[in-house]
């Protein structure tokens, strides 16, 4: 059986940077993930674009926290 879960964090002052806690939860789902054998894939943070943001959300894989 394949599930699909998905877990994305809403930055609730819609600044899709990731946070020092941002960071931390991403490590110990990592972590747990390990333990029951299951694949953290991403960590997305929603938030809203800005001119100097064009993109609404991050990913810490792409940020490179998921190596």
């Amino acid at each position: 059986m394949r599930h699909n879960p998905a877990y994305a964090d809403i930055g609730i002052s819609g600044d899709p940077t990731p946070s020092e806690a941002d960071i931390r939860v991403t490590r110990d789902l990592m972590r747990a993930g390990q333990l029951l054998k299951i694949e953290v894939l991403d960590h997305i943070i929603v938030g809203r674009s800005e001119p100097d943001r064009p993109q609404p959300f991050a990913s810490l894989r792409e940020l490179g926290y998921l190596a």
